[in-house]
């Protein structure tokens, strides 16, 4: 069967659909259902959907949960979360309210640079380059100021350029790295746009300088992109109480709790394979808020992995000690977010998230993620090292299970009794539901 296209974005919607259906369905109608099913009844927000993406064919939902009780420096939150894994509400959710009695958390932003890098290939004596490069630089930073003149205003802007020399990693390899403040935005495009008008410059410059030689004239452009490793835009987020102020653990004392998660944390700190299960539980939080918030989950996701191996190995986000007979719990991540621009302010439900957290600017926001991780991540270890991860998770996972097995509701309701005490499996789940048609 020919499946190729050509000029498949310029069909209408339900022409994308039909050719999708004959071609890889067998005409099969209700595969077409399903699509159809999932528009917005509101053709106003299914147009807006429509325009977000080339070649849309209809929604990808995903539940948009809440966890309420947080308390972040003080100011009471409850925090939208997109999602599907069934157990990251619950488990965001009881630790808030666990820590809602024993001071909240803490969160502080430490530093908000975001950083850019003109990427090119210089074939001539790096001396040369470095003193081209001094003489012009501010002429690079001028040639940006009809972009940066609105941001600027909003306290943003360029803060930093430099060259850096990385031809003993490629031959003539060089960057100007770029450092920028974006406000409130997430700056993406406005970094991007910036980065290409100073290659612009840097190839205008180089042509007319005389010092340089015909070869040296033709300096060749890689690329110009942001970065999203953003090691000066991180926030930090802590909880901490007397250890007899804890909650008290079935088989053990409160000290013997805080030593066991205390060195919990230290085995994700130093074995690679349990960090990275760490740090994925941290990024259930971030990433259900950055979701729910229209923020790009990826870049964030992408930064904070490679701040995790800042050191040369792939280590915990978190750490965790006791000082003074106080148990103390700590992250600090880069976090790269906006509440202004992208789909923030076009996307329904994202606009809505944004009202419910009482619209932070761009710094709140990185407090409150820095906040939804370090409670995801207790959550996770409190559980571990207790009743252990799968009696929470399970619980939460039973009516997927159930909807799985297509469970009537009388069925659901005397599964869900039933499995109150009893441990949960699918074939467990499986054999309950033959035996109660």
């Amino acid at each position: 069967m020919k499946r190729k296209i050509f000029g498949f974005s310029k069909l209408s919607k339900i022409e994308k659909i039909d050719w999708i259906i004959k071609n890889f369905f067998n005409n099969d109608i209700s595969k077409k259902k399903i699509l159809i099913d999932y528009w917005n009844s509101n053709k106003k927000i299914q147009s807006i959907h429509d325009e977000f993406i080339e070649n849309s064919i209809s929604n990808f939902y995903l539940p948009l949960g809440v966890a309420p009780n947080f308390i972040i420096n003080g100011k009471d939150y409850i925090l939208p979360m997109a999602i599907e894994e069934s157990s990251v509400v619950a488990a965001s959710s009881r630790a808030a309210k666990y820590w809602s009695t024993r001071g909240g958390f803490k969160t502080e932003v430490l530093g908000v640079e975001k950083i850019g890098h003109v990427h090119f290939i210089f074939n001539g004596q790096n001396k040369k380059i470095i003193n081209f490069f001094k003489i012009i630089k501010d002429k690079l930073i001028e040639s940006t100021s009809d972009l940066t003149k609105n941001m600027i205003s909003r306290g943003g802007g360029i803060t930093s350029i430099s060259l850096i020399n990385k031809s003993n990693k490629l031959k003539g390899y060089f960057q100007i790295e770029v450092g920028f403040k974006t406000a409130n935005s997430m700056g993406a495009n406005f970094i991007n746009t910036c980065l290409e008008k100073i290659a612009e410059k840097l190839l205008l410059e180089a042509k007319n300088y005389d010092l340089f030689s015909k070869n040296e004239k033709k300096i060749e452009i890689i690329m110009s992109i942001l970065s999203n490793y953003v090691p000066k835009c991180i926030v930090k987020a802590s909880v901490s109480c007397p250890i007899r102020s804890l909650e008290s653990e079935s088989n053990m004392t409160k000290k013997e709790f805080c030593d066991k998660f205390i060195k919990a944390v230290k085995i994700a700190e130093i074995d690679p394979h349990r960090a990275v299960t760490n740090n994925k539980g941290i990024m259930n939080g971030i990433d259900a808020l950055l979701i729910a918030t229209g923020n790009d989950f990826r870049a964030v996701d992408a930064g904070i992995h490679a701040y995790a191996s800042r050191n040369g190995q792939y280590s915990s986000l978190s750490t965790a000690w006791i000082k003074n007979e106080e148990f103390n719990f700590q992250m600090t991540i880069p976090i790269s977010v906006g509440t202004i621009g992208g789909i923030i302010n076009l996307h329904p439900m994202a606009k809505w998230s944004l009202d419910l957290l009482n619209n932070p600017n761009s710094n709140e926001l990185m407090e409150i993620l820095s906040a939804a991780g370090l409670a995801q991540n207790f959550a996770a270890i409190r559980s571990l090292i207790t009743s252990g991860i799968q009696k929470g998770h399970m619980k939460m996972h039973l009516l997927n299970i159930l909807n799985q097995l297509k469970a009537t509701s009388i069925q659901k309701k005397k599964a869900i009794n039933y499995f109150k005490k009893n441990k949960i499996s699918f074939n467990s789940v499986s054999n309950f539901l033959k035996n109660n048609l």
